[in-house]
C-alpha cells in the first residue's frame, strides 16, 4: 500500500491548492465590481482630458509650451504600470513582451531608453534587463491614491520640461471585459504627438471617443485664453498628465482583479480534475493491493490444506 499512500498524500496537497485557489478567486470576485466601478468613474474624464489636449496641439497659441512642440527623439520615457502581486494569469507577461518590443524599436534608431516602474512586478522585471530604472513604485494597494503617484510623475515631468526626455509613453492594461484586457501604450508628451495618433486611428479602438479630437482646419487657429493662455495650458497640462497616470492605474487595478478571478478558476477547475484522476489511481492501487492480499490468504489456506 506504500504507493496508495503516496497518491493520498498527493490528492490532499492538491485538495490545499484548490482551497487557495478558490480563495482568491472569491477575493477578486469580491473587489472587481469596486474596482470597475471607480474605473468606469474615471474613464470619461481621462478620455475628454486626452481630447483637449490634443485640440490644444492642432491649434497655434501663442504660447508655446514645450509640450507643444514635437523635437528630434534622442531619449523616451516608458511609465510602466503593473500589478504589485502575482497570480493573475499572463496580464502582466503580455504588457512586458509589448513595451519591450516598443524599447527595441527604438534602442535599434539609437534612442535612449528609461523606465519609471508602478508596481512590484514591474520593478522586479525591468530590474532584471538592461535599461534604466529610474524611478519606482510600489504597493498602492485596492485604493490608490493620487497623492501616491505625484513623485514618479514629477520624474517624467522635470525630464522632458529640462530637455533630458523627448517623449513619454504610459503602458498599462486596459480592462475591456471580465475575459479580455489589453495592453496598451499611449503616447502621454508631447502633445503633437498625441493628437496625430489619434488622427492615424490608434487610439480609436483602445478609446472610442478619442475620435472626437480630430480637427481639419485649413488655416491656423486659436483659442480664446483667461487670464492667459501660459496660465491656462499650464494648468491644463498638469490636469491632463495626473489624470491619465491616475486613470492607468486603475484601469489596471481592474485587469488584475478580473485576470486573477480568471486565472484562479481555471487553477481550481484544474485541481478539481486532478483529484478525479488521482481518486481513480487511488482507487485501482487499493484494489489491486487487496485483490493481491486476498490471492496470498487463500493460497496459504491451500498451502495449509494440501
Amino acid at each position: 500500500m506504500a504507493g496508495a499512500r503516496e497518491i493520498r498524500t498527493k490528492i490532499k496537497s492538491v485538495a490545499n491548492t484548490r482551497k487557495v485557489t478558490s480563495a482568491l478567486q472569491m477575493v477578486s470576485a469580491s473587489k472587481i465590481r469596486k474596482a470597475q466601478d471607480l474605473m468606469h468613474t474615471s474613464r470619461p474624464y481621462a478620455l475628454h482630458m486626452r481630447n483637449v489636449v490634443a485640440h490644444i496641439a492642432q491649434a497655434s497659441p501663442d504660447y508655446q509650451h514645450p509640450a507643444l512642440r514635437e523635437r528630434e527623439v534622442k531619449r523616451v520615457c516608458y511609465l510602466v504600470v503593473s500589478t504589485d502581486r502575482g497570480l493573475c494569469g499572463g496580464l502582466n507577461a503580455n504588457l512586458f513582451r509589448k513595451v519591450l518590443a516598443d524599447i527595441q524599436v527604438w534602442q535599434q534608431k539609437g534612442v535612449g531608453v528609461e523606465i519609471i516602474a508602478i508596481g512590484q512586478k514591474a520593478a522586479q522585471f525591468f530590474r532584471r534587463i538592461k535599461v534604466d530604472l529610474v524611478g519606482t513604485l510600489t504597493h498602492l494597494g485596492d485604493h490608490p491614491r493620487l497623492e501616491k503617484l505625484i513623485g514618479v510623475m514629477k520624474i517624467a515631468d522635470d525630464g522632458f520640461m529640462q530637455g533630458k526626455i523627448d517623449r513619454v509613453y504610459l503602458c498599462y492594461n486596459q480592462f475591456v471585459n471580465t475575459m479580455t484586457q489589453r495592453a496598451t501604450v499611449d503616447v502621454l508628451l508631447p502633445l503633437p504627438a498625441v493628437a496625430e495618433e489619434i488622427k492615424t486611428g490608434e487610439g480609436d479602438e483602445l478609446h472610442p471617443t478619442s475620435g472626437d479630437a480630430k480637427v481639419e482646419r485649413a488655416t491656423s487657429w486659436d483659442y480664446l485664453y483667461e487670464p492667459d493662455a501660459e496660465t491656462v495650458i499650464r494648468h491644463v497640462l498638469n490636469r491632463y498628465f495626473e489624470a491619465m497616470v491616475y486613470h492607468a492605474t486603475l484601469e489596471n487595478l481592474a485587469s488584475e482583479h478580473a485576470a486573477r478571478m480568471v486565472a484562479m478558476k481555471a487553477a481550481s477547475d484544474n485541481a478539481t480534475k486532478a483529484i478525479g484522476t488521482l481518486t481513480l489511481v487511488y482507487n485501482k492501487a487499493r484494489q489491486a493491493a487487496i485483490t493481491q492480499e486476498i490471492s496470498e490468504i487463500v493460497g496459504g489456506a491451500a498451502a495449509v490444506g494440501g
